[in-house]
């Protein structure tokens, strides 16, 4: 488990709420989306375990207090929103925390790709896994299918050969672990991240990347493992509009493959936190933000690592670590 890092969800839902009723279909318009009441097993499961697992877990590295996940984008253009800002380091005309690290560990001839062969998840065992997080009380999982990065856990046709079946451990590790979940009798989701930091058809043409890569990839996501949760990401670049928000989630409530199970948050375009969508999600002690603003008025899930990043940082010590009691204390704070 050398690189594996396990984050908390823990959620505050309306013990009110009901399944969607079969018969019910939604329009490509907030009103109507954000009518459907949140499915019934979202009630009582107060807590879930989040995944953030990917080629940025072989360095598993970052300035203490920044996100490890961000390793390739604090390599290429400085820290992430949590740490310090990279306009001190231009001025100074230093190298960054990431990029010393980077150049001392692996020289500055090695690029971020060059990691994925070294991606191998050898300690892998998903059967073992799911009994832990079943052991924990946990009702839901939640992993990483795709983050900033681009790279996927499953053989995404979308995703050329930047997959873990492709390369890497050369295993459909969304797959494997989705069994394993179900099969300990919890339920499965992902996490997706709607932008690609370095994509090129992201950066240059956003109207094609939606239609023709993040859209169809979202699809085959749901379509292929049929998830419980959809918890997306990387919103904050664009309104919904321009994600095409709206138009996916009328096809997933209405004829995706999960469509009466499947439960998302709010994270579809750069208006919609706290707005639209699904679950409200606070991270890293928005408990006392979204908590108080939306009280029992709307489900809400705070997430957080137990460190200080979600993505495994070999650079924290125990310090940087929530304690058990600390831990206990915010499940029932928030419950």
């Amino acid at each position: 488990m050398k690189y594996l890092s396990v984050a908390i969800l823990i959620s505050a839902a309306l013990l009110i709420s009901c399944a969607p009723a079969r018969s019910a279909r939604y329009a490509e318009d907030w009103s109507s989306l954000d009518s459907r009441p949140m499915p019934a097993w979202f009630e009582e499961s107060k807590f879930g375990i989040f995944i953030h697992w990917g080629v940025y877990s072989v360095p598993a590295w970052g300035p203490k207090g920044v996100y490890a996940e961000w390793y390739w984008h604090d390599l290429m253009e400085g820290p992430a929103p949590l740490g310090t800002t990279m306009s001190k380091y231009i001025k100074e005309k230093k190298l960054t925390p990431t990029q010393e690290f980077h150049y001392k560990t692996y020289g500055k001839d090695f690029k971020y790709q060059d990691f994925a062969p070294m991606f191998k998840a050898e300690l892998f065992n998903p059967d073992a896994w799911a009994e832990l997080f079943a052991k924990s009380g946990a009702r839901y999982v939640v992993l990483t299918s795709k983050h900033h990065e681009g790279f996927c856990l499953w053989p995404s046709k979308y995703s050329w050969n930047w997959n873990s079946v492709d390369i890497g451990p050369h295993r459909d590790l969304a797959g494997d672990l989705t069994k394993a979940v179900r099969k300990a009798g919890l339920k499965m989701g992902f996490y997706y991240s709607l932008y690609e930091w370095y994509n090129p058809v992201y950066r240059d043409d956003v109207d094609s990347y939606v239609a023709n890569h993040m859209i169809p990839q979202m699809k085959e996501l749901v379509n292929e493992y049929r998830p419980s949760v959809l918890w997306t990401d990387g919103e904050w670049d664009h309104p919904s509009s321009t994600w095409k928000s709206k138009e996916f989630l009328a096809w997933l409530f209405n004829d995706s493959a999960a469509k009466d199970d499947i439960v998302i948050n709010d994270r579809w375009g750069k208006e919609t936190r706290t707005m639209n969508g699904g679950v409200f999600t606070s991270e890293y002690g928005g408990v006392g933000k979204v908590g108080k603003t939306v009280g029992a008025d709307h489900p809400w899930e705070e997430n957080r690592g137990i460190g200080r990043s979600f993505g495994y940082n070999r650079n924290e010590d125990a310090e940087n670590y929530r304690s058990s009691t600390e831990l206990i204390a915010l499940l029932v704070d928030v419950v």
